[in-house]
């Protein structure tokens, strides 16, 4: 009984991990994710980097500056990581019907597309990230929760070849929002 009840507790857990989030789970849900309305001025973000066990690889902070004209837009952002290294991305952001996104960077290998729904967006593009004195090509598969109208909730899973490398965690929040 106990080797059965292990198999169905095993089996079990594979399906849920097997089962992804889709997009439109979130179309009913509040407050609305507006990419131009939220990534417009001034903000900060806190975060790490894990490995595919969980293990913390780096933390990190940004300040990000967005603007937006029309339907388009650009995010400067500005790294710093615990050991002292600097990073800067800069995202050219296109708007389209339906919450729908794009976005490049001069890092980014496959350009970003996305789409909210209610407070989620769900937002894939390929990083040229440095390892080890090499740049591997990095799936993200990236999910932005706004929680209110001033932070963001960002957890992206890192892929490479299909299999889960790791994961970004990050806290984003207007500057000089009340906490």
């Amino acid at each position: 009984m106990r080797i059965l009840l292990l198999s169905l507790s095993l089996c079990t857990g594979l399906l849920l991990m097997s089962c992804s989030s889709n997009i439109h789970d979130y179309a009913d849900t509040q407050p609305a994710f507006e990419l131009d309305s939220f990534f417009n001025g001034e903000l900060v973000a806190h975060g790490m980097v894990q490995d595919r066990s969980g293990r913390v690889l780096r933390r990190f902070s940004v300040e990000m500056i967005g603007r937006w004209d029309g339907n388009k837009g650009v995010l400067e952002e500005d790294f710093v990581y615990e050991d002292g290294e600097q990073q800067r991305r800069v995202w050219r952001l296109e708007k389209g019907p339906d919450g729908q996104y794009s976005g490049t960077a001069d890092d980014v290998v496959v350009p970003a597309t996305g789409q909210t729904q209610g407070f989620a967006l769900n937002w894939r593009y390929t990083l040229a990230v440095p390892v080890d004195g090499k740049i591997w090509n990095i799936d993200f598969n990236d999910w932005m929760y706004l929680l209110d109208e001033n932070r963001v909730l960002n957890r992206a899973e890192m892929t490479k070849w299909g299999f889960k490398v790791g994961e970004v965690t990050l806290w984003i929040e207007r500057k000089n929002s009340e906490g």
